[in-house]
């Protein structure tokens, strides 16, 4: 048994998108880890894609921004995982870790629409931000809330945030606010889901990852340059370093997080004043 004590468990990853996605690199370490891995993509398009990537694993469509569609996934994993209806978390008649329960969730999704191209934050457009909004975030309450039954007891929920909400760079448009609602969301999940289990709810933060969504976010990648600079080691986060800390948290072995941000960013918040980079800036 690996250090991890992942095998035979059952996990339940939102947002498998292609090979460059933080949600490939965890399930794919997963699989590695001889557990069991269930995907839930938004429509057929991409889960056709997905089909070619893990030919063997189960692939649910879910389109987030439906609740019916949430609903009626809820109900298709229910006799999936032969989960019977009379289970009820609220019950606390619940299960630690079998492989007919989910040992853990990954909500990796994230929308914003910048077709309208980048604007001034006071320019935001309401219908963008309130879209991004349910996408990003509340679709991982939505989730939680009525996959609640299919969870083990001890099961392990991470979303995907990013390093900082604090910084206002220009260049991430409006996501950054709803990146922080996401993180905030996290204690008051983790709340409400102890009054009937040890459910955790966690987050991995990121700094600039070399993905395709980023790829279509206008200047990212001059801030991917950049971010290359100010990591003390000069090598930009890959995309297995933050998969990898989002299985520690899914396993028991970090039974004792809850409603934590774990930042992943190879030590970029510490190094904005590299001499290098002052030098280049004042020659």
């Amino acid at each position: 048994m690996s250090f991890l004590k992942l095998e035979s468990k059952r996990f339940l990853i939102f947002g498998v998108a292609n090979k460059k996605s933080v949600a490939f690199q965890i399930a794919k370490m997963l699989l590695e880890e001889h557990a069991a891995v269930d995907l839930v993509v938004q429509n057929e398009s991409i889960a056709d894609k997905v089909r070619l990537l893990f030919p063997e694993q189960s692939i649910f469509i879910c389109n987030v921004e439906d609740e019916n569609s949430i609903i009626s996934l809820s109900e298709t994993l229910r006799k999936h995982l032969n989960v019977s209806d009379s289970a009820n978390s609220n019950s606390g008649e619940r299960h630690s870790g079998e492989c007919q329960y989910y040992s853990g969730l990954v909500h990796s999704i994230a929308f914003a629409d910048y077709s309208g191209g980048m604007k001034p934050f006071y320019e935001t457009p309401k219908r963008a931000f309130l879209q991004a909004m349910d996408i990003s975030c509340f679709s991982l309450v939505t989730i939680s809330g009525q996959l609640r039954d299919l969870l083990a007891k001890d099961a392990s929920v991470v979303t995907i945030s990013i390093s900082t909400t604090r910084m206002a760079s220009e260049n991430y448009g409006f996501m950054a606010p709803i990146k922080a609602a996401l993180d905030s969301s996290l204690s008051f999940l983790a709340k409400s889901f102890s009054e009937f289990s040890e459910i955790r709810f966690n987050a991995v933060a990121p700094g600039l990852l070399k993905t395709s969504a980023s790829a279509g976010i206008p200047g990212y990648a001059d801030s991917y340059i950049f971010a290359e600079q100010a990591i003390p080691r000069k090598r930009a986060l890959a995309t297995e370093e933050a998969a990898a800390t989002a299985v520690f948290l899914l396993s028991q072995r970090s039974s004792g997080i809850n409603a934590q941000k774990i930042i992943v960013d190879a030590g970029m918040e510490i190094n904005y004043f590299d001499k290098k980079i002052i030098k280049k800036v004042n020659e």
